[in-house]
């Protein structure tokens, strides 16, 4: 135990405090957290917009510059996964769980409610549906954890640095990064991981909660979602015992597998000409508007803003909080490759697969929708896959690779999760030892059951978008840090030919 650095204990400190608030006053807890989140929104929404466009332009700056030929690693350096394993593994880390969770749902919610000023229920509005999912699912997200990601790997394959957050802003602060500011910028990054992976936990046992009740008539309540959490618990620690190679590479692979397979039998099932023609016509208009949608504020509409506060600006807040996790993890299984080939493949191959599995699913939620057969809209987010299988063929078969699908997804998250928190509790390193992660499994899992016990996940939820905004100002501090260095890099590389 000897690695384990000063941020494991103050985090555990943190976290103690934060879900025994929780637990002894979940009313209170939620109504704090759901007044400053509301507030966050509101003043610092355009921030959000503006901070997630720059990180697209940046991308493709990079992309385009003489920098894209640096590798991340030393110039023999080749990728230790190939490029299927590599995908594979930036769906399982990253958002994998929530295609299932929100693939027919979300584009339903948004024709129901329409999003922008069409009338909700019309085709405009079945088309604005499937824009806004690409959208929040798309290019920002996938842009924002490529820049953050490649500082990572960049400073901690090329510049030899330990893998962490604070070690990414040396060139700024120099040596204060390995003192009490640099472990607060970690401290924050564990926090935001743990919390939000324990978030992920508990949304993936009520769904798959919800998909065993609707299959085979299990109980719905906090004690089916304990054995599942148990299950899934102990699986995942199982898994992450055998290291990054193994378990992770291995339930990536099957992850790939399940979503195609389940991809497949939804297309080939469902509206298979609508999903195709959908998908070509919203996804070109997506990419028309991209301007547009990206720096859409709505300053003069009342209720379009609290849309876009509940939905857009939410989901920027969201996935900035799992910039830790999400890009240390990506760092990590991307050593040896160029920037250029890193950066390309983080963006376009994320977003192409998310979008394609929007349309399928959103398509034929709205179609099913549209034809009367039944009314999905009234149903939960956990439900709602679950009933749109029910109308089609083979409704129990995929039912079934669905909630697989989702198990797998929800062990391979936590997985990963065991690994990053191992990483950045013992001072970035790369083989986190065992104990490290058996611990941070048992207390991922814990906040998981203790905060579906007493309703709490709504403030949790609320928590990590919270402290999304402090490290929304780190992840600034980190590309100034990027692009000096590699200004710096590529001097050096001139002068050594």
């Amino acid at each position: 135990m000897k690695k384990i650095s000063n941020v494991f204990f103050i985090t555990i400190a943190l976290i103690v405090v934060a879900v025994g608030y929780g637990a002894l006053a979940p009313a209170s807890f939620e109504e704090v957290t759901t007044n400053i989140k509301n507030f966050v929104a509101s003043s610092f929404g355009w921030y959000y917009m503006v901070l997630m466009s720059f990180m697209v332009a940046l991308s493709l700056f990079v992309i385009l510059s003489p920098y894209g030929k640096i590798r991340l690693g030393k110039d023999a350096d080749r990728p230790q996964f190939s490029t299927v394993t590599w995908i594979a593994m930036l769906f399982s880390a990253g958002m994998g769980i929530g295609l299932v969770f929100y693939g027919a749902a979300e584009p339903l919610s948004h024709y129901a409610i329409s999003p922008a000023t069409e009338e909700p229920n019309t085709a405009a509005a079945f088309k604005e549906g499937l824009r806004q999912s690409y959208f929040h699912w798309g290019l920002h997200v996938w842009a924002m954890y490529g820049i953050v990601g490649l500082s990572l790997a960049f400073f901690q394959f090329r510049k030899r640095e330990p893998g962490l957050i604070s070690a990414t802003l040396k060139p700024i602060f120099g040596k204060k990064m390995e003192g009490p500011w640099g472990t607060l910028i970690d401290v924050l990054a564990v926090f935001a991981t743990s919390f939000g992976v324990a978030t992920s936990l508990g949304f993936g046992a009520v769904q798959i909660n919800a998909g065993l009740n609707y299959l085979f008539d299990v109980e719905i309540g906090i004690t089916s979602q304990f054995f599942i959490i148990a299950v899934v618990t102990v699986l995942f620690i199982a898994s992450a015992w055998t290291g990054l190679s193994k378990g992770i590479k291995y339930l990536s692979n099957a992850n790939l597998v399940l979503a195609v397979a389940l991809l497949v039998f939804v297309v080939i099932l469902g509206p298979t000409l609508l999903i195709f023609n959908m998908f070509t016509d919203t996804f070109g208009s997506y990419l028309a508007n991209l301007m547009q949608m990206s720096l859409r504020t709505a300053p003069l509409d009342e209720g379009n803003r609290a849309w876009l506060d509940g939905w857009t600006i939410f989901y920027w807040a969201w996935w900035i909080s799992w910039a830790p996790f999400v890009s240390m993890f990506i760092a990590r299984v991307s050593k040896g490759r160029t920037i250029r080939e890193f950066l390309i493949g983080v963006l376009l191959a994320p977003t192409l697969l998310g979008s394609f599995w929007f349309a399928a699913f959103g398509t034929t939620a709205i179609d099913i929708q549209m034809s009367g057969i039944v009314d999905l809209s009234q149903f939960d987010t956990e439900l709602t896959i679950f009933e749109m299988f029910n109308v089609m063929p083979w409704s129990l078969i995929i039912s079934i690779v669905a909630i697989l699908l989702i198990a797998s997804f929800f062990i391979t998250s936590a997985d990963s999760a065991t690994f990053v928190l191992g990483m950045q509790s013992t001072h970035g390193s790369l083989t986190p030892p065992n104990n490290v992660k058996l611990i941070w499994g048992i207390i991922q899992s814990t906040i998981a059951v203790i905060l579906l016990s007493v309703n709490g996940l709504t403030a949790l939820q609320n928590t990590i978008i919270i402290a999304a905004l402090p490290f929304s100002f780190v992840m600034l501090l980190m590309v100034v840090a990027l692009l000096k260095a590699l200004k710096m890099e590529a001097k050096s590389m001139k002068l050594k030919r």
